[in-house]
């Protein structure tokens, strides 16, 4: 919400307030902001003048010669503008001016001709393209009226301003306009609210005469609101309007639509204003639509609706989607002479709704989708028509129709001022938590256990007695309440979950790899993408109902798209070394429909690629973890049928021999897809089931007494027999005083015939109670080469 001071201060006197002191301030009450925007800074010398005469320049075709009075004196200026003419009161650089961004106007010649000083545009006085009136956007600031020549701009058309962006969370859609705003100005610095005076003098006829108003769905059209102008003058706004539009972020369009949009930004009243002539019957309906109605609203598109969808309708077709955006056919052009404005308090939800479905928002949708106050229409509408008077831009008839027909009852909550206390840490009075709330325009009534308040009907908010605390609090100010020790019972820390993930983020990053954080919203596609089998029960997942589009529609079963779609980024912009891990939740459907909220899993992916990142590379990280976490048990056994995984280069990982996950290198066919043209060696595991298998804890165990003995031993064996076969037999047989085994060569070649290897390990036997004999560990080994030869026809090297 952009809210410039100088429109402030008509409400409540701040202008005497330092900006950063007001900021500051407004920030410890809970009025966040986000910028401060100073309006004409820089600007210097630059006056009000008239243009007096104009030619043609003797030695340039598109340029022309003027003189420009700026009271004392008078100036030679050469332009190339073309919305100029004789009479125009202009703003005029003198020689010597400066302007925003550190340009300064000096006197020239151009073409042989003198020019002393420049013509502004707005865009040369600080305002952005997209506020600027489309019929000066491309030329001279032209001004409305006669101003005394040669006083500053600045000054007196209030051209300088600060301009706060406030940051209104959904909560407070009462925040979303400017007297919503000085409420809290007012409320913060403790000083009276003037909200403007609304009276219109002179009213013709009376409106109910004339027009038809119909609520045929109150759910979705709580009230609705309407008056009616006669001989209406279509013309530019005041430059003031013009000027706090532009400043709040709005360009200026004519009276009556600059006058519908002043009355938004300063009540947060949406209005619309049809003209009455094309109205059939002088009639205007509140109603659902007809299922696949067509409308053409005023951006020149065709909508198709739906039957859920609030329209505005007259005797014969449609005519607007409620709190959108009007209907082309019933557009205001400067040929209108009757009006009649809208001011009416509709669904948020269904609006909401609508907007998604169509693909349209509006200022007008943006503040209906939180909630406006439904006791502001009559009055808002009423403003505008003052305004109108005000303008003489038409005749405003008696009246005001007004169906209103189930007004809701006044909010009341019971507020216990102990407990107030003791939720905020203070020792406030009764009497100053009903003055504090006053200021918000709260009203209050005591009884014997505290107050009953009464929230406004624009405080949407204000339901229970926890929102009273925020609200007292606040007031009192946030910096004002005592720092303290929280009691025992509410010191917090981390879950044995949170520290075990927390543990595993730091054993990973210190193995070098990096962190990685991805969306849980992901394409349909990238089941596609992963070689995932067409029945494989990983294609029920969770669709989402409102997606931000189609790459964004389905919830996550697994993170292994996330990752490739970050190799493939990180591969794309030449990065030859890759590694990182993530750890999230995955979303399983319980049942498909789904009916009900999923399961929520976590899983941890790693991955690698480059040089000397291969899957020996990932396996030697995955086991350190494993080591790390006191994962005691686990195995990895070949894998063959995952479609993601290379079919010769994959493994399971099994800890008690349950499934935790798999490591491998990824399918061909799978970095084709992702245009990848490296190996990729991936791991996915169910970090929610591994997690049951941690065991952190530390045992000592003392330096053994007594020395080892060491063997070694080469056999040859079958190529296709695994490292871990013939470790798992070496272990069963070697018995308690095997107490190390490492294997130290692996051989294939000229020595070994076809389909055999050599695998040599280096065995160490060690007793904690007495030295060994030779004779003993000569029997054990014995029993290892035997097992071995047995159960893998292995054959001893010599």
């Amino acid at each position: 919400m952009r809210v410039p001071v100088e429109w402030l201060n008509e409400y409540v006197k701040v202008n005497d307030i330092d900006i950063k002191t007001f900021e500051d301030s407004m920030i410890m009450s809970g009025s966040n902001t986000e910028t401060v925007e100073y309006v004409a800074e820089g600007i210097e010398k630059v006056v009000i003048g008239r243009i007096e005469k104009i030619w043609q320049h003797p030695n340039a075709d598109k340029l022309v010669v003027l003189t420009a009075d700026v009271g004392e004196r008078k100036l030679q200026i050469v332009t190339g503008a073309k919305n100029i003419n004789e009479g125009d009161y202009v703003p005029v650089a003198l020689p010597g001016a400066k302007l925003p961004g550190g340009v300064t106007i000096e006197s020239g010649e151009l073409r042989g001709e003198i020019s002393n000083g420049m013509l502004c545009s707005a865009q040369e006085l600080g305002f952005d393209t997209s506020v600027v009136p489309k019929a000066v956007a491309d030329g001279i600031w032209i001004l409305d009226k006669e101003y005394p020549l040669g006083e500053d701009v600045c000054e007196t058309l209030k051209l300088k301003d600060n301009i706060i962006e406030f940051e209104i969370t959904p909560n407070r859609p009462d925040c979303l306009c400017m007297l919503g705003m000085a409420r809290e100005s007012a409320a913060t610095f403790e000083r009276p609210m003037e909200y403007p005076e609304v009276s219109i003098k002179n009213q013709k006829g009376d409106v109910k005469d004339q027009v038809t108003i119909k609520v045929e769905d109150p759910d979705l059209c709580g009230r609705f609101s309407a008056k009616m102008v006669s001989d209406i003058k279509i013309e530019p706004s005041p430059l003031w309007m013009q000027l706090r539009l532009m400043k709040a972020g709005m360009r200026p369009i004519n009276n009556i639509v600059d006058i519908t949009n002043y009355v938004m930004i300063e009540t947060g009243q949406p209005l619309h204003a049809y003209d009455l002539d094309t109205l059939a019957d002088k009639t205007l309906i509140a109603r659902r639509a007809k299922e696949g109605e067509i409308i053409k609203t005023l951006d020149g598109s065709e909508r198709k609706m739906h039957s859920d969808n609030l329209m505005i309708a007259d005797g014969k077709r449609t005519v607007g989607i409620a709190g959108i955006m009007g209907g082309e056919e019933t557009e205001i052009t400067e040929a209108t002479k009757n009006i009649l404005i809208e001011s009416a308090h509709f669904s948020s939800r269904s609006i909401r709704d609508t907007s998604k479905r169509v693909g349209l928002r509006t200022e007008a949708s943006a503040r209906y989708e939180k909630g406006v106050d439904i006791d502001g229409t009559a009055r808002a509408v009423e403003r505008a028509c003052q305004l109108i008077e005000l303008f003489n831009a038409g005749t405003v008839a008696g009246g005001t129709i007004d169906v209103y027909k189930n007004k809701p009852e006044q909010v009341s909550i019971k507020v216990r001022p102990d407990r107030i206390n003791a939720l905020i840490g203070t020792k406030l009075e009764a009497k100053y938590m009903m003055e504090a709330l006053g200021r918000l325009e709260i009203k209050c009534l005591s009884n014997e256990e505290g107050f009953i308040a009464y929230p406004p009907t624009n405080r949407l908010d204000l339901l229970v007695e926890a929102d009273i605390v925020e609200e007292i609090a606040r007031v009192y100010g946030y910096d004002n309440i005592e720092n303290t020790l929280p009691r025992d019972s509410e010191w917090g820390g981390k879950t044995e979950g949170q520290k075990a993930e927390d543990k595993t983020k730091d054993i990973l990053t210190s193995m070098g790899l990096n962190e990685v954080l991805t969306y849980s919203f992901v394409s349909p596609k990238t089941h596609d993408m992963i070689n995932l089998p067409e029945d494989s029960e990983e294609r029920n997942v969770m669709k989402l109902m409102n997606p931000l589009g189609e790459e964004y529609s389905i919830m996550r079963r697994s993170i292994v798209p996330n990752m490739m779609d970050v190799i493939k980024r990180n591969f794309n912009r030449k990065k030859e070394n890759f590694r990182a891990f993530e750890l999230g939740n995955t979303f399983i459907p319980k049942e498909i429909p789904v009916t009900q909220l999923p399961t929520e899993k976590k899983s941890l992916v790693m991955a690698m690629y480059g040089k000397g990142n291969d899957f020996f590379a990932l396996k030697g990280v995955l086991v350190s973890y494993l080591n790390s976490m006191g994962v005691q048990e686990y195995e990895f056994v070949p894998e063959k049928e995952k479609t993601l995984y290379h079919p010769g280069r994959t493994a399971t990982l099994l800890v008690k021999g349950e499934r935790m996950g798999y490591i491998g290198e990824i399918h061909p066919d799978v970095l084709e897809n992702y245009g990848l043209d490296v190996r990729v060696c991936l791991a996915e595991i169910d970090y929610e089931i591994l997690m049951n298998s941690f065991d952190t804890e530390k045992f000592y165990s003392p330096i053994a007494r007594y020395p080892a003995i060491s063997r070694d031993i080469a056999v040859k064996l079958d190529k296709e027999i695994y490292i871990k076969q013939i470790e798992d037999v070496i272990k069963k047989n070697g018995g308690e005083l095997l107490t190390g085994l490492r294997l130290f060569d692996v051989y294939e070649g000229k020595q070994i015939e076809a389909g055999k290897k050599s695998v040599a390990y280096a065995l160490i036997f060690q007793s904690t109670e007495r030295t060994l004999k030779d004779e003993e560990v000569n029997l054990l080994f014995g029993d290892i080469v035997r097992a071995l030869e047995i159960e893998l026809k292995a054959e001893l090297r010599k």
